[in-house]
């Protein structure tokens, strides 16, 4: 009963980072309106740490020991500074779709870094898996009209999505000497102090941004970057990074429809035959996962009956 409950608790982290990191370059498009992509980048994580910080003193966090900074230094280098200056600058010449699409190469560097980095068992089902959401995610490029013009804005979203593996594969293989809580915010800190370098101007430009693009930023902040942070370094708390990551690939298809209400943009037919096999994907690594834990039950199973004779 617990191991389902937990498994159940994970499925339902897993819907709330979709749908948030779904959110994510639609909010930046929004947020773009007003301000420079380093700025929004540390107005966005301001109100994560601020956010985190309520979280953090009510929790009652332990201070990270002295000979970890430097990782949580790196963490958040890659998971906030680097990932979302990339995003933030290729984002107004990429739809919020095609951004999200590219974005989920991150399994891919996630499955490899999990395997030679973390010494990760990756089943060739499982990289089979992957292969067939990359040809999805590929789809839904072409359709889109950004494989016409992979230019170097489409190369800094790939660098985000593999500086985020980086983070992701960092993050499992330290997630055992802290909490889920501590390593998010300490990583959302450390990556802010780096992003302060765009200080300058910020609170004038915050006092003339409409309301409409501030509330946008606001959500940014909180959602897709303190709590969905948050609840996927739980995940990885109780999961692989190769068995998790693959179900980002659900967050295409749920920003193509967040992006056509909050955007207006069209989703041709050929994207949702891509988000299709997106979704079949994330279905075949969950069938793996389902077949696995069975022959493990039935292993145990039968070990107990033949210990019980």
């Amino acid at each position: 009963m617990r191991g389902g409950r937990l498994r159940v608790g994970c499925l339902a982290a897993i819907g709330a980072v979709i749908v948030c990191w779904a959110y994510s370059p639609i909010g930046i498009r929004i947020g773009l309106r007003a301000y420079e992509p380093g700025q929004l980048a540390l107005i966005r994580f301001v109100i994560a740490s601020a956010f985190l910080a309520a979280v953090a003193l009510v929790a009652r966090i332990s201070l990270p020991k002295p000979r970890d900074i430097p990782l949580f230094m790196v963490l958040g280098f890659f998971a906030v500074t680097l990932h979302h200056l990339c995003l933030n600058a290729a984002q107004p010449y990429v739809t919020a779709g095609a951004s999200s699409v590219l974005t989920q190469s991150t399994p891919i560097f996630s499955a490899m870094l999990g395997r030679f980095v973390l010494g990760e068992r990756v089943t060739r089902w499982r990289w089979a898996c992957v292969g067939v959401g990359m040809v999805g995610a590929f789809v839904v490029v072409t359709a889109g009209g950004s494989a016409k013009t992979l230019n170097w804005h489409a190369t800094l979203v790939l660098l985000a999505a593999l500086s985020w593996s980086i983070y992701f594969t960092l993050q499992r293989h330290h997630a055992r000497h802290y909490g889920a809580l501590e390593m998010t915010c300490y990583t959302v800190w450390s990556g802010t102090l780096f992003l302060s370098i765009y200080s300058p101007g910020l609170v004038d430009r915050a006092i003339h941004a409409p309301m409409g693009v501030n509330l946008a930023v606001g959500i940014l902040g909180v959602f897709p970057s303190a709590l969905a942070y948050l609840w996927w370094a739980k995940v990885l708390e109780r999961m692989d990074v190769s068995t998790a990551a693959p179900a980002l690939y659900l967050v295409p298809p749920v920003s193509m429809i967040m992006a056509s209400v909050a955007l207006n943009e069209r989703t041709p037919a050929a994207v949702i035959v891509g988000a299709v096999i997106v979704i079949c994907s994330v279905l075949l690594v969950n069938l793996e996962y389902h077949r696995i834990t069975l022959r493990t039950r039935f292993n145990v199973l039968g070990g107990n009956s033949v210990n019980g004779e």
